[in-house]
């Protein structure tokens, strides 16, 4: 699901942190836009304890759609470790020292989501983890997702409202200066302090779109694939393939060439909501097809970036072939409409697959 890169607050209903700053780390936003949510009783009670209130309706019904966007988001966030955190070299300016994990509180969902995520995900007052990002110094500590934040280097973290704003000012001075953080969490009713390593990784972040148009976006330091993409691709292998072309698009700062990472970003903006606004997908929603030499370059530097993460380079052809099929130029907000280049892709594709082979048989790094 949606955690937070801590970092500073932007506007548009857009992620509440930005990536450039990014302390925590799954490359994701939140899924619901991130307006200040007024400030409410502590909501420890569940919703199975006799004495709590009952959900609201809106609520109630927006607990099954909350658990998917959870699910999904999750899966994503699995799916990028292995690209964000062995490509950090790779990334360039886009890396940066993370914790590994990312953290919510009820106060990360507006309206009826807000009530809703007490009831699915038992969030409250205080910062909980919502995700941890397989391999980083997070995972290597014992960090577990569910554990309460309490404090970082004793400096304790703030609950409420604007608690992820607070708690990136105390988190900032300290993870951009250090090799590892004291960091004390709540767990079953326990204090425990865990010593969580830095991790280095692309803080590129990688968000779920809640609509079924089989796309992706990049707008220069987020991802985002829509759940009509996850659908399409079916495996996480896939879901890579897709994931790894977009963050190079950003890594090689294609959006900015390009001049659309505005309208991208307020595509993202729009998609990562819960109820976003479909009408936004109407003809080619002002973004530009990008020009085959630069989609030829994202496929070659994405090829290399799943290399080392151990995905099967060899399947990669046969995904985009099948995504170009079925999903033609022709099709508008699809894929191919934004990445109409398929023959210069497949050449690219074949010319890199056939160099990383030849750099493992030579046992030469893994650098384009």
């Amino acid at each position: 699901m949606a955690g937070k890169a801590f970092g500073k607050r932007v506007t548009g209903g857009a992620t509440a942190l930005a990536g450039a700053a990014a302390l925590l780390l799954t490359g994701c936003s939140t899924l619901l836009p991130q307006t200040p949510q007024p400030a409410q009783p502590p909501a420890s009670a569940r919703p199975s304890d006799p004495e709590a209130p009952a959900l609201s309706a809106r609520a109630a019904a927006a607990q099954g759609s909350l658990k998917t966007m959870v699910a999904l988001q999750d899966r994503l966030s699995r799916v990028s470790a292995p690209l964000l955190i062995n490509n950090a070299d790779l990334c360039r300016t886009q890396a940066r020292n993370l914790l590994g994990f990312t953290a919510q509180n009820r106060y990360s969902y507006p309206g009826e989501y807000n009530e809703a995520s007490v009831a699915v995900l038992g969030y409250g007052e205080r910062l909980q983890v919502s995700s941890v990002l397989a391999g980083s110094g997070a995972a290597r500590a014992g960090l577990r997702k569910g554990d309460n934040l309490m404090a970082v280097e004793g400096k304790q973290l703030p609950g409420g409202p604007e608690a992820e704003v607070q708690a990136a000012e105390v988190l900032g001075p300290l993870v951009g200066s250090r090799a590892a953080l004291d960091v004390t969490i709540a767990r079953t009713g326990n204090n425990q302090t865990l010593k969580v390593p830095v991790t280095r990784a692309c803080a590129i972040r990688v968000n779920l779109g809640n609509s079924d148009n089989i796309n992706s976006y990049a707008d220069g330091s987020r991802v985002l694939i829509t759940r009509g993409m996850i659908n399409f691709a079916q495996s996480d292998e896939a879901i890579a393939f897709v994931m790894a072309k977009d963050i190079a698009h950003n890594v090689l700062g294609h959006p900015g060439a390009m001049r659309n990472s505005a309208t991208v970003g307020s595509m993202i903006d729009n998609l990562v909501r819960a109820k976003p606004d479909l009408s936004l997908l109407i003809g080619g929603a002002g973004i530009k097809a990008v020009p085959a030499d630069m989609d030829a370059a994202a496929d070659s530097l994405a090829l290399y970036m799943l290399a080392r993460a151990g995905y099967n380079i060899d399947h990669a052809k046969p995904f985009w072939q099948r995504l170009a099929s079925q999903y033609p130029a022709t099709v508008l907000n699809g894929y191919t409409a934004v990445h109409p280049g398929t023959a210069q892709r497949m050449a690219a594709i074949d010319r890199t697959v056939a160099e990383i082979k030849a750099k493992l048989a030579a046992k030469k790094p893994l650098l384009p």
